[in-house]
């Protein structure tokens, strides 16, 4: 089975690097489920932050198919299944306005202010806090490790995770690092960040 998709790998880089890409991460966590038992049962966990979302009634609630029919096909896999796009290459990783909000592309609520955004580095756009009750907070033990994942509290649309205790000079101790395909910016409105300062903090 992983022959053939090594072959199928192959004969589709010729015709798309992008897609290649896609194709390559797929053979590669193919191999590795067969090789590690381990990783496997982990992907229960990985579940388990998908079963919390679907549990809870959210403003907006659309049918798979829908959600196949307004999304783009990106945003259904990363909004939807939980993926994640390469680092550096989307739209806002170095993307910094004096002004504006931040909103979940899949059902438009505003989730961070322009002015929360921070250099981070990592290649993902980094904010320091979210507008209060706009994201969600799941444990996400998927892949051997435990993080917290973080979705729009409007569809439970998936954003990124959040790591806390990285030294970052930000008034609180948190980067929320969020794809960009998740996320469209409204460079008309002007909320601005209204919690802890770093001075207050200290």
């Amino acid at each position: 089975m992983l022959a053939r998709r090594a072959t199928t790998l192959f004969s589709t880089l010729a015709r798309s690097p992008r897609t290649a890409v896609l194709a390559s991460t797929t053979v590669l966590a193919s191999a590795l489920l067969i090789a590690n038992p381990s990783i496997r049962n982990n992907l229960g966990s990985f579940h388990s932050s998908s079963l919390q979302m679907a549990s809870k009634q959210y403003p907006t609630h659309l049918t798979e198919q829908e959600w196949r029919m307004k999304l783009s096909p990106e945003q259904f896999r990363i909004l939807r299944e939980k993926g994640t796009e390469m680092a550096g290459t989307g739209e806002y990783d170095k993307h910094y306005p004096g002004k504006g909000v931040y909103e979940c592309a899949g059902c438009g609520q505003p989730l961070y202010t322009a002015d929360t955004k921070f250099k981070s580095g990592c290649g993902w756009p980094a904010y320091f806090d979210a507008i209060p009750g706009a994201v969600d907070e799941h444990v996400d033990r998927s892949w051997g490790m435990e993080r917290i994942e973080i979705t729009c509290s409007g569809c439970g649309g998936h954003l990124g995770h959040i790591f806390k205790g990285e030294g970052y000079d930000t008034p609180t101790d948190a980067r929320h690092c969020v794809n960009s395909v998740s996320i469209k910016f409204d460079p008309s409105k002007d909320m601005k960040y209204e919690g802890p300062t770093k001075e207050a903090k200290a």
